[in-house]
């Protein structure tokens, strides 16, 4: 079983905000009512959903690529070196998505490196009202470092 460490998660979150496209208006909504909040803090998107957030909403937010062209997955390299600390991620489970691998795969990475996820409005409000949004927070995370040694040790 692999070794786990505290670390801190800092009151100023990096927040990843990630949309299926029949889902994009209801995150637009949602950044809309917490625009005032959400600002304080350095947001992240995928593509499309980045310059709509950027465009309509007129907020400052890193926007990778598109999801289907990585853009996930580049999320998810982000949740392996603590870069991101909080996933918004307004899935479509009505819609089969070709890349429904690489969205596995960031939930499943967010899982391991236990980063909060919300995957739909009503969790995403549970989220963005906890006291822990906006403060430091203490959290556990694999020790890559320890599990590396093992692994390695003649």
């Amino acid at each position: 079983m692999i070794k786990r460490k505290k670390i801190i998660m800092p009151a100023r979150k990096r927040i990843a905000l990630i949309a299926h496209d029949n889902m994009k208006i209801g995150l637009l909504a949602w950044v809309e009512s917490h625009l005032d909040q959400l600002k304080q803090h350095e947001l992240f998107a995928t593509g499309t959903t980045g310059h709509l957030l950027k465009s309509q909403l007129g907020l400052d937010v890193q926007a990778m690529i598109s999801g289907p062209l990585g853009g996930d997955q580049q999320i998810g390299a982000m949740l392996t070196t603590q870069s991101i600390d909080m996933v918004i991620f307004f899935w479509d489970p009505f819609e089969a998505m070709p890349h429904d691998p690489d969205v596995k795969a960031l939930l499943r990475l967010a899982s391991v490196w236990n980063v909060p996820v919300a995957c739909n409005r009503t969790t995403a409000d549970f989220l963005i009202s906890s006291p822990l949004f906006s403060t430091a927070h203490s959290y556990e995370i694999p020790d890559y470092e320890s599990y590396l040694r093992e692994r390695t040790q003649a």
